[in-house]
């Protein structure tokens, strides 16, 4: 048991510093550019982790045939792939690396960690039908206060077109939407399925999605000749093999033995320690400190919605 919790405090850092990195590469990388970088760079781990395994692998065909059911995907469940990698890759990294970009790291990341716990527990009221009790609705209140607090930093003229960070904003606000929506259709694919091939599929789809809107934006030039910049590649490394691939596998695994509730609450002090690698690196911040104390609420409203 103290092994998974050591691994979930490695995921956190890991996850905590990945918003820093893109906030330095989108500098001189569009976002989409560096999105569809980090899962190329998966997409061929994938593929060369495949093709050993494909290699090296002993299996009789009759043992490979009893598994093959279990391997296959229904329609429906190809359905809630392709909308995973549409909404929790594509469209959530493209989205969060240009609000990363617009406003700094800290709030994007205090959007996604804390906002999404409480739209996932709506989404699930009506997807799971989960019982909406008193102890939640007290917290779905506090969670609207705090989460004005947090978007707002008390203003709300921060959410008027005029202001020069509105678009940032706007953007980190869409992400903690997009990850709910993957949480909850991932949730819909068979508990037999394998976590690490369905990763696999997202990913693979996901990279071809982002392939096509680099092409429709013209950015392909730029993506090819930032694979030559070591400092892309580090960073597409980084967010690829570390945060996709070993960070899922990790999130994956805390799932599997412990208390859903239990493996979230590690994701609460994520924003706090991107801020304090951010202030560390001297990152340029826009974050106000009732963004901070409505994000202290929010973290406060999600415990009151997730106790039993």
């Amino acid at each position: 048991m103290l092994i998974i919790y050591a691994l979930l405090v490695f995921m956190v850092f890991i996850w905590s510093f990945s918003f820093v990195l893109v906030d330095i590469v989108v500098e001189f990388m569009p976002p989409m550019s560096l999105a569809l970088t980090r899962f190329v760079i998966v997409s061929l781990v994938f593929i060369i982790v495949d093709i050993y395994l494909l290699i090296n692998r002993k299996i009789q065909y009759n043992k490979l045939e009893e598994k093959k059911e279990k391997v296959l995907y229904s329609k429906r469940e190809w359905m809630y792939i392709i909308i995973a990698s549409f909404c929790g890759l594509t469209l959530f990294f493209a989205i969060q690396y240009s609000a990363i970009d617009l406003i700094g790291p800290s709030l994007p990341a205090l959007f996604v960690c804390l906002l999404s716990p409480v739209l996932i527990t709506i989404l699930a009221l009506f997807f799971f039908k989960e019982k909406l009790t008193s102890i939640k609705l007290i917290g779905f209140g506090i969670a609207t206060i705090g989460g004005f607090l947090l978007v707002t930093g008390g203003d709300l003229g921060t959410l008027t077109p005029k202001t020069p960070n509105f678009l940032g904003y706007i953007y980190a606000l869409i992400t903690p939407l997009l990850w709910a929506v993957y949480t909850i259709v991932t949730k819909k694919i068979s508990k037999e399925k394998s976590n690490l091939i369905t990763l696999k599929y997202i990913a693979y789809l996901g990279t071809v999605e982002l392939f096509i809107f680099v092409l429709i934006n013209n950015e392909l030039l730029i993506f090819i000749q930032n694979l030559a910049n070591v400092v892309v590649l580090i960073t597409g490394l980084y967010l690829g093999v570390g945060c996709y691939i070993i960070g899922y596998f990790i999130w994956q695994k805390s799932q599997k033995e412990l208390k859903s509730s239990k493996g979230a609450s590690f994701l609460y002090v994520e924003p706090f320690l991107t801020l304090i690698f951010s202030i560390l690196l001297n990152r340029a911040e826009i974050i106000l400190i009732w963004n901070l104390m409505g994000g202290f609420i929010v973290l406060i409203a999600v415990l009151i919605i997730n106790y039993k």
